[in-house]
């Protein structure tokens, strides 16, 4: 029996980048990587059904690349989320 082919997945959007004005990030927006956990993620996790995660405002790219990211992408995405603040991550409780 001859091994049958992995199945072929669509590519990765393209990632987000900053917002076209930097100004908009605040000081206060742009922590440095040691003062924010490892990764977004708050284990709420919709990336198989929704393009943005409702959970961290990542994209299913970013999510799945994660551990993949220079320091300085994963600031980037950092950077966009918390501005963005959409996420449950970023909900006052």
């Amino acid at each position: 029996m001859a091994p049958q082919p992995f199945p072929s997945f669509p590519p990765f959007a393209p990632l987000p980048r900053m917002p076209a004005n930097p100004s908009d990030i605040t000081e206060a927006t742009r922590a440095t990587l040691g003062d924010r956990p490892d990764s977004p993620c708050i284990g709420i996790c919709s990336t198989l059904f929704d393009e943005i995660c409702q959970g961290c405002g990542r994209t299913a790219a970013e999510v799945s690349n994660w551990v993949f990211f220079s320091d300085e992408e994963k600031r980037v995405v950092w950077d966009r989320i918390t501005l963005e603040g959409t996420a449950r991550r970023f909900e006052r409780r």
